[in-house]
């Protein structure tokens, strides 16, 4: 059984991580370990992390954290994978659908373990109770507008030591240049697993308003020119449409349920 390495970046998050945690502490996956990189909270966060740690740790789980000021959200994620030691990867603050959520994943990854990067599946943004957008991925190009989500992103370890760490330069769309990167090319060895796995957090860097979009499109758009990818004006426009879709989609399924 391959460890899986769950890595959080916390920083007074004391209103959203006990959801994280709990969801974490009821998965089934019986090798996990949480590494968990705080940026100096003062809110609670730390107690919160404290009590996990007495609840969690046993049976093939472990924790890892450490708690000081870094450089923003990618450094920490730096930081965060440059503490953990499992041979799949996942960047995690969010909360699981299910409670096999991670084993599911991990029986198809290990099954194609000598031919993919690893897997990813489905999620749904929440804004409380209230889903505001689908993110149902299928299988795509990311020349084509696609992209995985990147909650339940599960990569090889190899990935990283291959391709490099988060580049801190971006302030919200380092997660995009990264699968630029390393997925762009390699969509075919990225399994997809339809199943709905996370339920992601609305508000985060890329989410949080009209003005955090406009950021992460030009971030976005930067990270296809940095890498060298021709056409990028028009892979921007296809990801727009992409994402209009996904909204709609969720306004309609709200509109027919009222």
């Amino acid at each position: 059984m391959k460890t899986v390495s769950l890595v959080l970046c916390t920083y007074n998050s004391v209103d959203t991580l006990q959801a994280t945690l709990d969801s974490i502490k009821n998965q089934d996956y019986g090798s996990m370990e949480v590494v968990i990189k705080d940026g100096g909270s003062s809110d609670g966060t730390l107690e919160l992390i404290n009590k996990f740690i007495d609840e969690f740790q046993g049976k093939g789980k472990k924790v890892r954290w450490k708690s000081e000021v870094d450089n923003g959200i990618y450094d920490a994620m730096n930081q965060g994978y440059l503490m953990s030691s499992g041979e799949v990867i996942v960047f995690f603050n969010d909360v699981f659908w299910h409670k096999n959520s991670i084993s599911i994943m991990m029986q198809k990854i290990e099954a194609n373990w000598d031919v993919c990067i690893g897997g990813h599946a489905d999620l749904v943004y929440m804004a409380g109770d209230k889903i505001v957008r689908y993110w149902k991925m299928g299988q795509g190009k990311m020349r084509q507008g696609w992209m995985p989500g990147h909650p339940t992103l599960f990569l090889k370890r190899d990935i990283y030591e291959k391709n490099g760490l988060y580049n801190m330069n971006y302030r919200c769309s380092g997660d995009y240049e990264f699968m630029v990167r390393t997925i762009m090319g390699n969509e075919d060895r990225l399994i997809y697993v339809p199943v709905l796995l996370v339920k992601m957090y609305y508000g985060g860097t890329s989410t949080s308003g009209l003005k955090a979009y406009v950021i992460s499109l030009r971030e976005s758009h930067k990270a296809l020119k940095d890498n060298g990818i021709k056409k990028a004006c028009i892979i921007d426009l296809k990801r727009t449409i992409k994402l209009i879709t996904q909204f709609w989609s969720a306004y309609r399924s709200k509109s027919i349920n009222e």
